[in-house]
């Protein structure tokens, strides 16, 4: 079974940082692609940044500059540094894979979103 672990939440003043990591557990093909959202009370969860199976990066625009997503292929770990965090990045933040699974019933490939249960970051003073 795989899963998703999220650690490195925690409290934190404005313009500190925080790095958080998503370890994923389990049997897998491979990656197609990894990456962090994140949900405030009473709104939908929104992207923060991913990073594909070949490297290729996207953020979204309020965290350019500041956050930065890497992912280590050896033990299939995603990180998050979040710097000069500011209060409205206040929120849980989720690990979201998109993964290649193996069926061996069936003798294919297949691909399954899968999500972390997601870790707290508060920035406030």
């Amino acid at each position: 079974q795989v899963q998703l672990a999220e650690s490195g939440g925690g409290t934190v003043q404005p313009g500190g940082s925080l790095r958080l990591s998503c370890d994923i557990s389990g049997v897998i093909l491979s990656i197609n692609s990894t990456g962090w959202y994140r949900q405030t009370p009473g709104n939908e969860r929104e992207l923060v940044a991913t990073i594909n199976g070949g490297g290729g990066i996207n953020y979204a625009d309020s965290v350019k500059g500041r956050f930065t997503i890497s992912r280590d292929n050896a033990d299939n770990t995603t990180y998050l540094q979040m710097n000069d965090l500011k209060p409205e990045a206040t929120a849980v933040y989720y690990c979201f894979g998109d993964l290649k699974r193996w069926d061996g019933g069936m003798g294919w490939a297949y691909n399954m979103d899968y999500w972390g249960e997601g870790t707290l970051v508060t920035v406030s003073s």
